[in-house]
């Protein structure tokens, strides 16, 4: 490993991210929390990543906010108010980036993911955990209740279930977590089934997934008859697409498709 921050290694159309300060369980520090924006601005503009893979460095995935950090913070003259407001705007904005960049994000976890590290998990669109892996919103252990991992977490599991881990600040393991919802699946060899579930989303048309996955989570915030009404104005949109006319084509003429993107 070098002594960058976050690391990228492009392997064909999938970019492998990875979280690099093992020695802070890969906490989400004001240097970490820029290196992930930075990082997802750019890829959500390089056309040639269909997909991404997440990741931390060492024992861990990630551990959730740099406590150090946000305990230095109190030493300012308004006790650290302003720049706790900062930390969870910029660290929301990351989050929802994850949600609104065109490709499929996939969480390759480990070890723990704790606190803002368990919603860096939910905020991904797909997961794989290693067997054994722990999950927590675990900040009401120290009297601080993770009202903003909720907001992942809350979109991803049952509520009561979600409450459960707020309130108790109990970890669950991956097993338990795939029942929840929380990840896609649970893997013995987490590189290898990482990438599998990454190259099989990367071979999909392109243009196909980033229409799809921006529909998905906008329709997910509407009434039933308002997302009807939107997802067929988003199947027309991509019924209008070259590359689908040639899929279809292929499909027909049972052949592989033959596709630009």
């Amino acid at each position: 490993m070098s002594d960058d921050l976050l690391l990228r290694e492009d392997r064909g159309a999938v970019a492998w991210l990875t979280m690099n300060n093992p020695s802070k369980l890969n906490a989400l520090s004001d240097e970490m929390l820029a290196a992930l924006q930075g990082a997802f601005d750019a890829i959500a503009e390089d056309s040639a990543v269909k997909a991404v893979v997440l990741r931390g460095a060492g024992k861990a995935f990630c551990a959730g906010h740099d406590l150090k950090q946000m305990t230095a913070a109190r030493q300012s003259e308004d006790g650290g108010t302003a720049a706790f407001k900062d930390l969870f705007d910029r660290c929301a904005a990351m989050m929802m980036t994850i949600k609104r960049m065109p490709q499929p994000v996939v969480a390759s976890v480990h070890g723990i993911a704790t606190a803002a590290g368990c919603q860096l998990v939910a905020s991904c669109d797909l997961a794989v955990a290693e067997e054994g892996t722990r999950f927590g919103v675990n900040g009401v252990n120290i009297g601080l209740f993770c009202s903003t991992p909720m907001v992942a977490l809350s979109r991803n599991i049952a509520a009561k279930q979600a409450f459960e881990m707020l309130v108790t600040g109990e970890f669950v393991e991956a097993s338990r977590a795939r029942e929840l919802g929380l990840i896609n699946r649970v893997a013995h060899d987490l590189d290898a089934e990482t990438a599998e579930l990454a190259n099989l989303v990367a071979s999909k048309l392109g243009a196909a997934v980033r229409i799809g996955k921006r529909a998905f989570y906008q329709q997910l915030e509407m009434g039933l008859s308002e997302a009807y009404a939107f997802t067929g104005d988003v199947m027309v949109e991509n019924m209008g697409v070259a590359d689908t006319e040639e899929g279809i084509a292929a499909f027909l003429e049972r052949r592989p498709p033959n596709w630009d993107s």
